[in-house]
Order: C-alpha cells, then structure tokens, then sequence
C-alpha cells in the first residue's frame, strides 16, 4: 500500500470512530456504499477524487485532515512497503521514506543504483539542500559541471536546485540516502 492509501485508510478509521459513526452512518452521510468504506479503511481500494471528496463534505472536514500523514509519535516505514518513484529506468531506484509533508521541512529517499551506471535527477526546487550519504559503493556526482567522488561512509551536501547526476562508479552496486532540506 502506498502513503496515500495508507494516510486515507488511517485517517477515514480514526475520524469515524472519533465522531462515534458507525459504517453504516457514514455510508448515510457520504453517500458512498458501506462496503466501499470498509474497503478503504482496509486499504483495500484507492478512493477516487470524486469518492474524497464526498467523505470530507460527509464527515466535514478539510481535505487535508483525510490524506495528510497521520500525526504520531512514532513511524515505520518499512522498504518492502514502498514503491519505487519516478519512471526508474532499469538502472536506478528511487524510494521515497519520508516525503514532503507539509510541517515538516525535510524529505528523506534511498536511492540504488546499478554498477556503472547513474541516475539523473532534475531541479529539486529553489533554494533546496540536499544530503547526500553513501552507504555503500563508490559515486561520482556531476553537478553544474563539476565532479565529486564520494565513497562509502562518506557525505556531500550541495544546492541541489538544477540538475545533477548520481555515477555508480563501482563494480557493487551503489546505495545512498539523500535528505533534502529548504534554506
């Protein structure tokens, strides 16, 4: 299951049982069928936009309270658990732990990489930092013309608003976590 389905299924159960409503009485008051419900709090089903947003005018709240990420004290995220991002080549994965939330001014990923080959990566955004730790492999990073050799246990940080590329220079593949910060 993905963030997206994961944050509706929590929240959708969590704001039911906190306005002490019943399936059935949400069912009532969405308009959405109880088995539907039942579906997505389960994660079951990816509600459609259209099925969003008759549970927020259902239960009257901002769309933000139904798919924003759960506020705990405590998150596991587990990798068999994520989806790889972007259009990958056959090259590169990219895993997203932590998106970007909007309290929250970071993001983390982990981004693989196969021997001799790289993963290029547009503008993260203006007056964006990004993290970089090498935890396994050797890289080269190719950044506004310039080149730098990071290798396992090392780190780099750089302003990652334009265009830069992760070499796998190695004959292991490459793994790295990159956290992306704002100034």
């Amino acid at each position: 299951m993905d963030y997206f389905s994961e944050n509706v299924a929590y929240n959708l159960k969590r704001l039911r049982k906190e306005n002490k409503m019943s399936l059935d009485v949400l069912a009532e008051q969405t308009g959405i069928s109880k088995s539907m419900l039942g579906q997505i709090e389960r994660g079951e089903s990816n509600p459609t936009i259209a099925t969003l947003g008759k549970i927020v005018s259902g239960l009257r709240i901002p769309f933000s309270a139904l798919v924003g990420s759960p506020k705990t004290d405590v998150v596991t995220v587990l990798k068999s658990s994520l989806d790889t991002m972007h259009e990958n080549t056959e090259n590169a994965k990219v895993y997203s732990y932590f998106p970007y939330e909007e309290d929250r001014d970071f993001e983390i990923y982990t981004i693989e990489v196969k021997p001799h080959a790289s993963h290029t990566t547009g503008s993260h955004g203006k007056n964006t930092l990004e993290y970089v730790t090498v935890f396994q492999g050797s890289m080269r990073l190719l950044l506004d013309g310039n080149s730098y050799e990071v290798n396992e246990g090392d780190a780099i940080r750089f302003h990652s608003d334009k265009e830069h590329t992760y070499e796998n220079v190695g004959d292991r593949p490459l793994t790295l976590h990159s956290v992306f910060t704002w100034d």
